[in-house]
């Protein structure tokens, strides 16, 4: 590679009557003799460069007639105005060079000429990168995440980092993916629960990012093997209170996109709207009323299917809100019960668009209600002895709660389908690429 970048695509305007080295992949071009034209497109956007036959070389014009889509190149030239090109300007080039060729046929079009269906999207990854769609779909999910961190890091949070290898079950309902451990058995972190938990119970304060693991063998547009969660846990706390810094983090999240995305917003054509605060706590034996109401099969103790969960807006009168005091049997063991009443539990969801996006509780502190709530569940209490230990000696109350990033990604921008917003999504049937 002779040619080292200059500037890159989005830099040229102020360029004007300048040369520039530019560096990117050949998009698409066009050779029609006299006048033509490539489109160089690079991680910030596209620029046309044209070569009329009188204004340059004959190794020019060679060069662009060996130029194929997704070749490599690099490219000096002077930044000219253009009536013809969109962006308004133009590269009329003196060098080109090519670093690298690309095989054709293509597995895929880039340009997205020919949208290729999810399978093949899935199958050639990196290409499908390539598209406006998935830098559109990518930069946003990045924004959510770093606007996460930041509401965290604003607020007081300290970033913890949990073990992905744990020795027993973290929430017991999910099958676990088990695996030899030296002479022990582990399993893959279905969650950071307990490792958040003695973080709050110290720090007070404390977030992560980190991947999670459940063998459950879904085939549910909704559902992978391996996600990524943003959670949050907070001593001196209860359900409330950690309701309310949800819905601050979760509107936080949505303006930071509709600040920042709005080019993407506009390219996926998603018209993001900011729900209005403070969102709605109902209960979910309200919620259970609303269902039965509409006609819908479900009792009290019940868990909503999608479809239900898709009812819902509908039903409140809202696109975001919250479901409230759950029953404990279909909520972690860790969930804290009422004392007046220990068949509710202090559990919350956060429900948007019609899918839940989040969920939490007030975590139990008390070690001998947790061993009795970790028996009723069928789990032994001494797998979970270190756990149970880290109560002992004075634990303060708690709660906390947890975002799937692509669920909640899918959720704004309207997709169908969680592999369409994960960049390698993993389910039961998929483990490459």
């Amino acid at each position: 590679m002779k040619m080292k970048r200059t500037h890159n695509a989005n830099e040229l305007e102020k360029q004007i009557g300048k040369e520039v080295v530019l560096n990117g992949w050949v998009h698409d071009v066009r050779v029609l003799g006299g006048i033509n034209f490539l489109l160089l497109r690079d991680r910030t956007g596209k620029v046309q460069v044209t070569a009329i036959k009188k204004d340059v070389s004959k190794e020019i014009l060679k060069i662009y007639e060996k130029l194929r889509q997704e070749d490599v190149i690099a490219v000096k030239g002077k930044v000219v105005k253009s009536k013809v090109a969109k962006i308004g300007i133009e590269v009329v080039p003196s060098e080109i060079e090519i670093i690298n060729k690309s095989e054709t046929p293509l597995p895929l079009d880039p340009r997205n000429v020919t949208p290729a269906n999810l399978d093949t999207q899935l199958n050639w990854r990196f290409m499908f990168f390539r598209t406006d769609e998935a830098r559109a779909v990518f930069k946003i999910q990045s924004q959510l995440v770093n606007s996460f961190r930041s509401f965290c890091l604003e607020n007081g949070y300290i970033e913890m980092q949990a073990p992905a290898i744990i020795s027993s079950a973290s929430e017991g309902g999910a099958e676990l993916f088990e695996f030899p451990y030296f002479d022990k058995k582990a399993y893959l972190a279905q969650s950071p629960q307990l490792y958040k938990q003695m973080g709050a119970i110290s720090f007070e304060k404390v977030f992560m990012v980190m991947p999670i693991f459940r063998a459950e063998k879904f085939d549910q547009p909704t559902h992978l093997n391996e996600i990524r969660q943003m959670d949050i846990e907070q001593g001196f706390s209860d359900d409330n209170d950690a309701i309310a810094v949800l819905e601050k983090a979760f509107i936080y999240m949505l303006e930071s996109v509709k600040k920042n995305c709005k080019d993407e917003l506009g390219l996926l054509k998603r018209d993001l709207k900011i729900p209005k605060t403070p969102l709605k706590r109902m209960t979910y034996t309200h919620i259970i009323e609303l269902l039965q109401k509409a006609g819908e099969k479900i009792k009290w103790g019940e868990d909503f299917t999608k479809t239900q969960e898709k009812m819902l807006p509908k039903l409140v009168g809202d696109d975001a809100f919250f479901i409230k005091d759950w029953p404990t049997e279909i909520k972690a063991f860790y969930s804290m019960p009422y004392e007046d009443n220990p068949k509710i539990c202090k559990a919350y969801d956060l429900v948007y668009n019609g899918l839940e996006i989040s969920s939490g509780t007030q975590r139990i502190h008390i070690p001998e209600l947790l061993i009795k709530q970790l028996k009723s569940k069928g789990l032994n209490p001494e797998n979970f002895k270190f756990y149970i230990d880290a109560f002992r000696y004075g634990a303060c109350p708690h709660a906390g709660w947890s975002i799937g990033l692509e669920r909640l990604t899918m959720t704004v921008l309207g997709k169908t389908n969680i592999r369409e917003v994960t960049m390698f999504p993993r389910d039961r049937n998929r483990i490459t690429p």
